[in-house]
Order: C-alpha cells, then structure tokens, then sequence
C-alpha cells in the first residue's frame, strides 16, 4: 500500500515537472518569439543619455570631457574656458572686449549696424584646440564670433574666412560674424548637437531651432534609444529577435553601417532628406562632395576643410574593409595606440617601423607612419587635421602636377626641391610603385578637360585600384568631352552598383534625343538611392513631360518632388530659392519662380547671377524694360566686384559679357567676353559666346571684327569639331564678307 503510494507520489511529482518544465519551454518559447512591430525602431524617440548611464558607466566615463561632449555647451563656469577679466581684442582697429556680469558672460562687439554692442554669450562650441563663443538674436539666429579662444596658448585670436584672411569684414559681408556664413543654425548646428531640428520660418524669416541634447552624446550615433530602452526594461530573457538590442547595429563584420553613422558629419556634403538615423545609407540623406577642384588637390590630398570621409574613402584602408573605430575609441574619440603602435595592429613592425622602411631616424618625425602617410593641414588658423586617405608620399606628382608632398614639409632648404625628394624616393624603393598609374594624372587632366589626355583618363576608370569616389568624380567631368569612347564609358556607369558613380554618370550623359534620354536615363527615377533618383528627375526636367514615355512619366513627379523637398530644406539661402524658380519656370510657373528669386535676392542681396535671372525671366514675360536694365545693371557691379575677388574665374567674365550685351553695348561686351576665354580656353560655351559676339559686332559695321572672329571660331572648331557651330559661324563670316566686297565693287549709277 505505501509502495503503491509511494509510486503514485512520484508520478504525479513526474506530471508536475513535466507540466511545469512545458509551461517554462512554452513562457521561453513565447518570450522569444513575441517581438515589437516591424515599424518599432523606425518610430523610437531620443530619451537622452540619463538613460543610457546605469547600464553603461564605462562607455560614459570614456565619453565624459570629450570633443563630441564638448561641442556645444551652456556658457557656464564649467564650460568657458577663455579670459572673460574685461580682456580686449583688436584688429583692424575693431576692438571686442570680453567680460563678465556675475555669472554671466559678455562680449562688447560690432554688431550688424556697424556699431558696437554688449552680447550675451549663450553657448560655447567645442574644446580643444579652440573654443568658440555664440551670440543668440531675438530673431532665434546664433551667431558665432570670430573672435575665438586658443586652448593650448591661452590668447584671444581671430578665424578669418579662408579667402578673407587679411582684410577687416564689414558688418553687410555675409562672412561678418553676424553673416549667414557665421550662423550656428544652418551652417554648424546639425553636427553639434543630438536630433537637431533647425525649424526655419521663410515667411518670418526666423529660427526655432530645437535639440535633443545640446552635444553630440549617444543617440546621436546609436539612433533613438527608446526602444532600446524598454527591451532592456521588458525583464525578457532575449532581446528582439527583428530589431536586436533596439539600437543602430554598428558592430556587425560590415563596415558600412559605422561609416554611415559617422559620413553625415565627418564629410563635405549638403543635406538631401532631413531626420537622417544611424545606419541608414548616407547617400539617402547627404549628397557627399567629390574630389572637386579647390576642395582637394588634384591627387586628392584634402585642401579645404572636408572633414576625413572624402579622403577616407580614396585609401587602400577603405577598400580593405578597416573602419573608424578599428583606430579611435568611439566613446572618447581618442586613437586607440600612441605613436606607430596604432598601425602596428596591423603593419608588422620589424617590416615598416624600422630605417630600412622609413629610412629617418628611429624616435624622429620622420620615422612617425602619420606624418608620412597622414601629413596635416591647419585649418581655423591653430587646428591641424590629418589627411585620412593615408597615401604614400608621391613628390614626383609635386614635380608634374603641382600637388603637395609630405616630405617637402619637412624638408624645406633650398636644396631639397620636390625633384630631390622625388629623387630620394626613387633611390630607396626603386622604379616599381604599386599606385603606378597614379589615377591624379588622369584626374588632374579631367579637371582641365584635355582631350589629349582621354585616353588615359578612360583608362583610369578601368582601373580596380582607382578608388570608387575618384571614378565618381571623373565620370562627372567627362561631360566636358562627349566623344564616343567617353559616351560609352558614361552609357556603363549609369548602371554602377556605386550611388556616386551612377548619379555622376547621369550628369554626364549627352542628350541628343528625347527617346535617348528617356531610356538612359528614365530607369533612374526609381533607383534604390535617392541622389541619384534626383539627379535623374534634375535631367530629365529638360525634357517636355508629355515626351516622356508612360513608365517614367509615372514616375517622374515623386522624383522630382524629392529634389523639391531637398532644396526646402536650405530655404535660408538664396541658392535654393534660385533652383525652386528654376524649378517653377520649367514647369510653366512664370509667377512662381518670380517670387521665388524675388525671395532670393531679399533673403542674399549681395549674390551674384539672382538679378540677371531675374531680369531674363521678366523679360521672356514682357515685364517693365526699365526694371530689367536696373537689374542687369545692378548684377554687372555685382559681377565686377567678384571679379576683383577671383580674378581668374572665367565664368564672371562671361556672364558680364553676356549682360554688357543684353543691355545694347557690343562694344563693351567683347572685352569681358574675350577675359573669360582667356582664362579658360577650354570652355566651349566661353568659346561660342565670344565668336557670335564678334560675328555680330562684323556685321554691325566693325571691319576688323572680322578677323576676330575668325580666330575665335577657328578656336571653337578645335575644341570640338564634331559640332556645327564652328562651320555655321565660318560660312556666315563669309557669306557676309562676300555680300560687303560685292556691295563695294558694284559701280556706282
């Protein structure tokens, strides 16, 4: 009986547990399974890095005090760091002076009257290697000031504007510290601070801008932490099984998410869609700037501030798959390793940090990987930044193409010319490079359009070693050629898995049919990146709609209210008002696009090209001749004064010709028109305009226009000859030169 019992008592401990254990499997089955709408992380909110704290004390410690803690601050007693003891500052006779009231801080400086005025600063920006202070305006503008702090000499110092640097700015110079140029809103805010949201009012003209946190802290790289947050709350035993942790993956064996994370701010670029959330595909949200002429040298080495992604994306790191992280800790932002060590990680020493590599002397700049590979540039007057296409050092390219090299920074006698270092090179590594063809060649001919030089910029682009950005940036100018070869090679890119190359590519494409243009380029309108969809639908407004075909007429007017959108987000500035009535015109709405430039010129008086545009739309429209002429004449000022500025800038001396000309005055039309061709022979459009100009000013009575007109079309017909104009302009010449002989031998009645 109590055996029986016994094993009664077990079976039902047996059916306990078993029920039990399937009630756990089924709960851990369930938890697993059970996840968050597929929409969860596209919808998270920010929560702020209070939050994040808790759980990850150590990633905070390593963030605390650093530059993206620091970018921006309340100007508080913790955060100003520069002599605010009634300090003064002079240049150009234009004293600002720093002081405090209380626990405030102060700036007595001009302000946009030309009068001096006290300021309250409200923020300061960055740390190290300088800081700088920001003036809020009643109007919701922050300003930044000039006038910035030097953390390492401890001294009040100017930042000019890189073509402005000895030379005082008056306060109606947009590059004034209270110019668009200086304002926090639009030009600094969105890398500075968490969920930025610049909030413009165009009709006011004011600001209401808004942010997360003041800095750049967490969420600004791992996305919106709400979601993250509640799963870490949930008490679940798993995380998502669709959404992971609930945060932006950026440690996956791809690099790419990372380096859509950190592009946005690390690079050249100009905003495309706004609310842009790690790691989504940086070209959906920024159109990232190519290697263009005055923004890096024609190797590529960086020349204006671009912000490493541009170079990063040029380096042999890049292309074998080494991220940022892999050198910086992403939480302090310092490098991982001091000195050589860095690359040691994965240079083997006893090979490159050693005299039979570096050939210097072991502990010596010169024995140091970044400054051979990774030279610096000093931008803002006191701030060094390494160049992050970590190039081998080419002096010979110094030698032929004019471009900088890392040993002749170093090496500054007389003696040790670019040729010597070339020299010295060649002596240690011998003949054989692994860069040789270096693409610069081919890049550097591209920029000048020389059609001697094609068949080695082709060649370029077949190349795997050329880096993906340089073969975007070399398709883009192949529209200065059209020849067959380059036609094709245009044709091919279209369909590049890269998004820079086929939106390039797009540019490029030579349209000599509504039918050829609408199945080259008509495809794009739907493409997966949304540059390039907007680059097609920017093309293809050449086209009349009713031309372009069911599909792409479909598809057609979400693509262009993309390009409509992107350019609302700069709605402070005139250059996008200009494009929206460019825009506005093609789609047949006259008086729209007359308020817009209308808008443009209010919002920038002092640019360039708004009031001729202006003047050309209401002169289509027969607007009042008065009013143009003022226009024109205003912009023809404008013109000079840029001239003045740039002097070897062709284009300003073309637009003056052609306005000189609108205006009824020939004669003084030629000169500017001749300047412009001058400065840039290659310049079809110059060309063309230079000898129609002569040709019209031959058959207005200027005999000795003749032969000026002839060198000119003999000019255009060596540029391309493949097109008409050259022998149109040719046989007219001589059709009008024939009827005045004529007219002069016929005999008098």
């Amino acid at each position: 009986m109590k055996r029986r019992i016994a094993k009664q008592g077990i079976a039902l401990w047996l059916v306990i547990t078993a029920l039990v254990a399937v009630v756990l499997v089924g709960a851990v089955a369930f938890d697993y399974v059970a996840t968050e709408p597929d929409d969860a992380l596209a919808v998270a909110s920010y929560v702020g890095r209070g939050q994040c704290i808790d759980c990850h004390q150590a990633e905070y410690d390593d963030f605390h005090g650093s530059d993206h803690d620091r970018a921006m601050e309340l100007a508080t007693e913790d955060a100003v760091v520069g002599d605010f003891n009634n300090t003064e500052f002079e240049r150009f006779g234009q004293v600002t002076r720093f002081f405090r009231k209380g626990d405030e801080y102060w700036v007595n400086a001009e302000g946009p009257d030309g009068e001096n005025h006290d300021y309250l600063i409200k923020y300061t920006f960055g740390i190290r290697p300088l800081q700088q202070y920001m003036v809020e305006f009643p109007d919701g503008r922050v300003q930044v000031l000039r006038v910035s702090w030097d953390t390492v000499k401890n001294e009040w110092f100017y930042v000019p504007p890189p073509d402005a640097t000895d030379e005082r700015l008056l306060p109606d110079d947009p590059t004034h510290w209270t110019g668009i140029a200086q304002n926090w809103n639009t030009t600094c805010a969105i890398c500075h601070s968490t969920n930025l949201q610049k909030n413009y009012d165009v009709e006011t003209d004011t600001y209401h801008t808004t942010f997360s946190e003041i800095d750049v802290s967490c969420e600004a790289c791992h996305g919106p932490g709400s979601l993250h947050v509640k799963l870490a709350n949930s008490n679940s035993l798993f995380w998502d099984r669709k959404h992971g942790y609930g945060l932006a993956k950026l440690k996956s064996l791809d690099p790419t998410p990372q380096l859509n994370t950190c592009a946005p701010c690390h690079s050249r670029r100009s905003e495309v869609h706004p609310d842009f959330r790690p790691p989504e595909a940086v070209d959906n949200y920024y159109d990232v700037s190519l290697i263009h002429e005055g923004l890096y040298h024609a190797d590529g080495q960086i020349l204006d501030e671009v912000y490493v992604y541009g170079s990063f994306l040029q380096s042999r790191m890049y292309r074998e798959g080494i991220r940022c992280s892999d050198c910086h800790n992403p939480h302090s932002l310092k490098t991982k390793f001091e000195g050589n060590a860095l690359c040691a990680q994965c240079h083997v020493p006893a090979k490159y940090d050693t005299p039979t590599h570096h050939h210097h002397e072991v502990g010596t700049l010169g024995a140091s990987c970044v400054e051979c590979h990774m030279p610096e540039t000093k931008y803002m007057v006191v701030d060094p930044r390494r160049d992050h296409s970590i190039r081998v050092p080419r002096p010979d390219l110094t030698v032929s193409l004019g471009t900088p090299n890392a040993c002749n920074r170093c090496h500054t006698k007389v003696e040790e010319s670019a040729q010597w270092a070339a020299d010295k090179v060649l002596e240690w590594y011998g003949p054989n490079r692994p860069d040789d063809p270096h693409w610069a060649v081919a890049l550097a001919a591209a920029r000048q359009g020389d059609p001697e030089k094609e068949e080695e910029i082709l060649a370029a682009l077949d190349r795997k070693t050329t880096p993906e950005i340089i073969k975007a940036t070399i398709y883009e100018m192949l529209s200065l050629y059209h020849t067959p070869e380059s036609n094709e090679a245009v044709d091919e890119a279209i369909d590049s898995p890269v998004p820079k190359i086929r939106q390039a590519a797009i540019g490029s494409v030579e349209i000599n049919s509504v039918d050829e243009a609408v199945k080259r380029i008509g495809p794009r309108l739907s493409d997966s990146s949304r540059i390039v969809r907007i680059a097609a639908a920017r093309r293809l407004l050449e086209i009349p709609p009713e031309m372009l075909g069911n599909k792409a007429a479909e598809e057609f007017p979400e693509a262009v209210e993309e390009y409509r959108q992107q350019l609302l987000l700069s709605s402070e500035r005139a250059g996008a008002h200009q494009q929206l009535a460019q825009l506005a015109r093609r789609e047949g709405k006259q008086k729209k696009a007359e308020q817009e430039l209308r808008l443009a010129i209010r919002l920038e008086p002092y640019l360039s090209s708004l009031r001729s545009e202006l003047a050309l739309l209401l002169s289509d429209a027969g607007g009042d001749q008065a009013e143009i002429n003022r226009l024109r004449r205003e912009e023809i000022e404008l013109l000079k004064r840029d001239a003045e500025m740039l002097p070897d800038n062709g284009s300003i001396y073309y637009r003056q010709g052609v306005l000189l000309y609108q205006l009824g005055d020939l004669v003084e039309a030629e000169a500017p028109s001749n300047t412009a061709v001058e400065l840039e022979p290659r310049v079809y459009q110059y060309s063309l305009w230079l000898a129609t100009l002569q040709y019209e000013l031959y058959r207005r009575g200027d005999e000795k226009a003749y032969d000026r007109a002839l060198k000119s079309v003999e000019h255009l017909n060596e540029l391309d000859p493949r097109r008409g104009d050259a022998m149109g302009l040719l046989q007219a010449l001589k059709q009008l030169r024939k009827q005045r002989i004529q007219a002069t031998d016929k005999p008098a009645e």
